[in-house]
């Protein structure tokens, strides 16, 4: 992991297109502005590990034959 140190309205760039600036800073929360294209998904950690786990368990549902179901 990289580890930068930045100050309010200080700016990273990723790659050609994406801008990360921090916005505010509290005592225990940082405020980030992203500017990416709206071709690239952004997502809060928790939110996006949740959806990666239902999208598994919806996976690992079982095959019915249709024969079961009459």
């Amino acid at each position: 992991m990289l580890a930068l140190t930045r100050k309010i309205d200080e700016t990273i760039i990723i790659g050609d297109d994406i801008e990360i600036t921090i916005v505010e800073v509290n005592k225990n929360e940082v405020k980030l502005g992203i500017k990416a294209p709206k071709s690239i998904p952004i997502y809060r950690k928790e939110l996006y590990d949740d959806m990666k786990k239902t999208n598994e368990e919806a996976l690992k549902t079982t095959k019915l034959n249709l024969k079961d179901l009459l």
